[in-house]
């Protein structure tokens, strides 16, 4: 499990990078500055999370339940958060609409919540 998540922290940080990039070069020329912040706030939460990702891969053994279902709530969470994000960005842009994504961006936003719960969760219980 800690290596799954270390490569998983590893693959979303490096496509932070490469979302960044895309935003501001090749998007810019076509989102409005409104769009274009949706896109970089979707960036900003992947990267976080990525760090996030890896800090916890390094700390933890990742062996209960609780500590698996924290990374699962920040793996999930930022795929459904940011690719959502992403989604509609694009879309908008190209004067076309998923409504499903709508929905989606909120949940990958309480997935977040919850990571960050277990994350205070498993923290307490090591200290016993």
């Amino acid at each position: 499990m800690t290596q799954f998540t270390l490569l998983f922290a590893g693959i979303l940080g490096g496509l932070a990078i490469v979302f960044g990039a895309f935003g501001a070069h090749a998007l810019k020329k076509i989102l409005s500055d409104e769009q274009l912040k949706s896109f970089e706030t979707g960036v900003k939460y992947q990267m976080y999370h990525a760090l996030v990702l890896l800090l916890i891969g390094f700390h933890f053994d990742l062996n209960t339940r609780l500590e698996k279902y924290m990374v699962y709530s920040f793996m999930a969470g930022v795929l459904l958060f940011s690719f959502s994000i992403y989604g509609l960005v694009i879309l908008s842009a190209n004067n076309k609409k998923l409504t499903f994504l709508g929905p989606i961006t909120p949940l990958g936003g309480l997935l977040l919540i919850i990571g960050w719960g277990l994350l205070f969760v498993v923290i307490l219980n090591a200290g016993k």
